[in-house]
């Protein structure tokens, strides 16, 4: 049995693993504003730095979790590091060639990583304790990763985002070789960033090998459930209807989270904050998210239950999107900072709500919630769909381009709504449909 003698390592050793995805991760918000001005693309466009990050959950999650069942936890997570730092390379050749799809995929690589080391981690930290406590154990990975996750915003935007608004400026107006090259030189200034990334990935996964991670199964669920299985003689994953609730509740809530943090600092320049004042609203939503989920490790499971805590987020997911639509300005962009609470606790709380039951069946449904993280792949790009769409119908009514971006980022965030509409039903019902 692991007591909190001995697994306080181990969820210290976790915990630092959630702080390097999450500096890694939570850079995306600074790369989408750089990559579109060094690429010069569309907001559609400059999403796919998401899709390239998050679509690497869905495609390499179940040869990861392959990969881990070969390897172990240990050696596995070492392997992601060193893919991470590989990743981390690839921005070398990219910047000097200033080439979109080799960015995508330093990023996509840096994701295959990623993939691995949550495979590993998510399930790990679950079962290492109690199922009713795991939301609470997952919550303090999450403060690790949001600290992290605001730590890189504030570092990579002001490496990034610096003279930004000049460079825009410039452009507009200089021949084609004075942009080239000013663009080129912005290129550049990524590359000293993921050098010395490259190197503490290599150096933190040559370390983890040495970590002293006990082995630990899906025992304790599997045990607790052995009569309930001998009983209704589930034999295949498809026979848990809550589990399939679960990934899709993962699916849209990671498209949530993705576009609240990610499209804030853009979201803040088109409304008329310059990229210096707009490169610390990524911060907000993630400093939102981390004191969310210290009230999570404090509460959850002795004041409020998992499932009333996902319920209280999604509710709140709802009110504050409506509030972002309603609302215009600094106002606004607090607003989507605000959804940091109401997306903190939905991660930590759908992980045990969904795998409670499983038994056998836990390591395959780890690698299902993984692959929703695919959502985070899809539901931004559509939310710069429709604000290029909505832009470009505004402007063909008469509205001045930068009054008709704002007005489009502003309107497109209803498409957070019916994702928290789902979440909620997961946490009033869905979870409860146990086949």
């Amino acid at each position: 049995m692991n007591t909190k003698a001995n697994t306080l390592g181990p969820i210290l050793i976790i915990a630092g693993l959630f702080f390097i995805f999450g500096f890694v991760t939570w850079i995306n918000g600074a790369l989408i504003p750089f990559m579109k001005t060094i690429n010069q693309l569309t907001d559609q466009q400059s999403f796919y730095v998401a899709s390239a990050s998050y679509v690497s959950f869905f495609l390499m999650a179940l040869p990861a979790s392959y990969l881990l069942g070969k390897i172990g936890y240990r050696k596995g997570m070492s392997v992601g590091l060193f893919v991470m730092a590989i990743g981390a390379l690839v921005f070398i050749p990219a910047a000097n060639a200033r080439t979109y799809w080799l960015f995508l995929l330093g990023i996509f690589i840096q994701g295959t990583g990623m993939t691995i080391l949550q495979t590993a981690s998510n399930p790990y930290i679950t079962i290492l304790g109690p199922i009713e406590s795991g939301a609470k154990r997952i919550a303090i990975m999450g403060i690790a990763n949001k600290v992290a996750g605001a730590l890189g915003s504030l570092i990579f935007g002001a490496l990034l985002l610096a003279g930004i608004d000049k460079v825009n400026d410039q452009i507009a107006e200089v021949s084609l070789s004075e942009k080239e090259a000013l663009l080129n030189t912005m290129a550049n200034s990524v590359i000293t960033p993921y050098l010395v990334m490259a190197a503490v990935l290599f150096i933190l996964g040559v370390l983890i090998r040495k970590a002293p991670l006990p082995h630990v199964e899906a025992s304790p669920i599997e045990e607790a459930t052995k009569n309930e299985k001998e009983i209704t003689g589930k034999t295949n994953i498809f026979q848990f209807p809550h589990l399939w609730l679960g990934v899709l509740t993962l699916f849209v809530y990671v498209g949530a989270e993705v576009i609240a943090g990610d499209s804030i600092i853009a979201y803040g320049i088109s409304t008329g904050f310059s990229a210096e004042e707009a490169k610390y609203f990524t911060t907000y939503t993630l400093l939102a998210m981390v004191v969310t989920y210290a009230l999570g490790v404090v509460l959850i499971p002795k004041i409020i239950s998992q499932g009333t805590a996902l319920k209280v987020s999604a509710v709140l997911g709802i009110v504050f999107s409506v509030c972002i639509i309603l609302t215009t300005g600094f106002t606004s962009v607090l607003f989507v900072a605000a959804l940091g609470i109401a997306n903190a606790l939905v991660w930590p709380a759908v992980w045990p709500l969904t795998l409670q039951g499983l038994g056998k069946f836990t390591k395959t449904a780890s690698a299902l919630l993984i692959m929703a993280i695919a959502g985070g792949a899809l539901i931004p790009p559509l939310y710069g769909y429709l604000v290029d769409s909505s832009k470009a119908t505004l402007i063909a009514s008469g509205i001045e381009e930068t009054t008709a971006l704002a007005v489009a980022s502003n309107s497109s965030y209803w498409i957070l709504i019916p994702c928290y509409c789902i979440i909620l039903y997961f946490a009033v019902w869905g979870h409860k449909q146990k086949g």
